[in-house]
């Protein structure tokens, strides 16, 4: 069962939802990868950064590595990716 893009950047900012990290509240990016198989990690590493360029992640660089938040002006696209992950499921 392969995975798109979007159902990959979905069960990522799906994560994210469920933990709360939204603006202010981040998580490490090496966190997003797990959960996912481990052919899959370097596909989910990309994604990571497509969805920071896409300004859906807001990434806060730390002395003990890159965190990351959901930024809450994309909800509708988060919705949208999110939405197409719980679909994949079903």
């Amino acid at each position: 069962m392969a995975w798109t893009n979007e159902e990959i950047k979905g069960k990522i900012l799906h994560k994210l939802t469920r933990f709360g990290k939204f603006e202010h509240s981040h998580t490490a990016v090496e966190n997003l990868q797990k959960g996912f198989p481990k052919d899959l990690v370097g596909k989910v590493k990309d994604m990571i950064h497509e969805l920071k360029k896409e300004e859906i992640l807001k990434s806060k660089p730390t002395s003990y590595g890159e965190q990351v938040s959901i930024n809450v002006e994309k909800s509708e696209q988060v919705m949208r990716y999110i939405d197409s992950f719980l679909n994949k499921r079903e």
